[in-house]
Parts: structure tokens; sequence; C-alpha cells
């Protein structure tokens, strides 16, 4: 079955497809991406809304498009995960000095017990998106049950509406990202986030070196001017006080 399945998603993905959103309908199984922006970094969620047919569901195989390097899937109480690997046929760079030999092929999701005809879950997968706006990105699914499975893997042709298939793949359109640059990975936000708070510190320092009333330090030299013009008051009137008492 995983052998056809990835037939089935590497046909999708070669072919001019008509995109029908993230799911057809309520009772298929779908996927909701978080962001469709191209190169973003994105969260997405598998809705899986009952069993096959009154039979209740034991595990969900997605199938990652070619185009995705790496997925991280979410943990799930419910449920036990495994990436499924592939040789790359060219080594990927992975931005951090390193090459990717491999990527994850497959998601398999085995539930712990059988999740019930009527009952829904969802399974999430972290991944960062192809900077490829204006494509498809197709995730053929196999649900399996105790008994029968269906597997969610076709895909409209052009002119196509998905909605008139029976076992639809979830797939969705990658859009032009918005604003200057793609959402980060949260731990480049927090280098980010340290970086500012260094400067801010460095900032705060330079501050308090300066002096308290705000003067840059200039007034300290007519601060002693008018000391000396003080005392040199004091001497004078002391010296008028003398003169101006009367004689024995």
């Amino acid at each position: 079955m995983r052998k056809t399945l990835r037939a089935v998603g590497a046909a999708a993905l070669t072919t001019g497809i008509v995109v029908v959103g993230a799911g057809a309908a309520s009772a298929h199984v779908t996927v909701t991406p978080d962001t469709t922006d191209a190169g973003a970094y994105a969260l997405l969620t598998f809705g899986v809304p009952h069993g096959c047919g009154d039979s209740p569901t034991t595990k969900v195989s997605i199938q990652v498009p070619e185009q995705v390097v790496t997925v991280t899937p979410t943990v799930n109480p419910g449920w036990d995960v495994e990436k499924v690997m592939a040789a790359l046929d060219e080594p990927v760079d992975d931005g951090h000095g390193g090459q990717y030999t491999e990527r994850v092929a497959e998601v398999v999701y085995t539930a712990k017990a059988p999740l019930p005809d009527g009952y829904r879950d969802a399974l999430v997968l972290s991944l960062k998106l192809p900077d490829a706006a204006g494509d498809t990105l197709v995730f053929p699914t196999v649900q399996e049950c105790a008994e029968g499975e269906s597997a969610w893997v076709q895909v409209p042709a052009d002119g196509e509406d998905g909605h008139d298939l029976e076992l639809p793949a979830p797939l969705f359109e990658l859009t032009a990202a918005e604003g200057d640059g793609h959402d980060a990975p949260a731990e480049t936000v927090a280098d980010d986030a340290d970086a500012a708070a260094s400067d801010g510190a460095a900032a705060d320092g330079a501050a308090s070196a300066e002096p308290a009333d705000g003067s840059d330090g200039a007034p300290a030299a007519l601060t002693w001017t008018a000391l000396v013009l003080a005392a040199a008051g004091l001497v004078l009137g002391a010296l008028g006080f003398v003169r101006s008492r009367p004689k024995a």
C-alpha cells in the first residue's frame, strides 16, 4: 500500500491540478495549514472525522510531498507516531553547514486504542513550506480501520471540482508570502529577542554613565565657579560688617 500511495502522490505532484482548498468536505480527511505563505514555517492539522463506514480507525498514513525534506510530527497521546525515511537522489543543504541525504517520505500514526466512528481527532505536522508560490502540496493519506480502509488519494483533474471526488486527497495551494520575509522558526525568534535585550542593556548602561541631571557633565566647571563667587561674597560681607561696627 505504501508503494501505491507514493506512486499516486508523485503523479499528482507532477501534473497540473485545480486547488479545491484545504479539504473538500467535513466528512473527509482534510489538511488545514495555519499559513499557506510560500517559504514559511507551518503547522498542518490533519482532521480524521470518522472511521471506514462504521469501523473504528486504527492507523493514518500521511505521504509527504517530495518538495518537503524535513517534518516534525506532533506527539498525540492517543497515537504512536513513526517517520518513514527515503533516500534523496542528491544531498540537500540543511542551512547549517551540513547536508540532508534522506527526507521524510511518510508519517504514520497508529492508534493506541481504535478511534471509534463518529469521533474526531487531529494529527499535526510541523514543516517548512517550499518557496514556490502557486504550487499545490498534496498529502495522499490512507486511513486504515479495524475492517477495511479509505485511501484519500484522489486529485481533481483540470477543470474538475474536488467536491465531486469520493476520496479526495488533502491538499492546499502555496500563496505569495506577505511582507518582506518569511516566518522564522521559534529558535530564530528567540535569538533575535536575546540580541535585542542585549542591545537594550548596553543602551541602559551607556545612559547610566551620563550625569543624572542630563547635562552631559559640562556644568562641572560652572559649579566650581559658583562656589568661588559665593565664598568671595561671604568674605566681602564680613569685611563690610567689621567696618560698619562703631569704634569703642
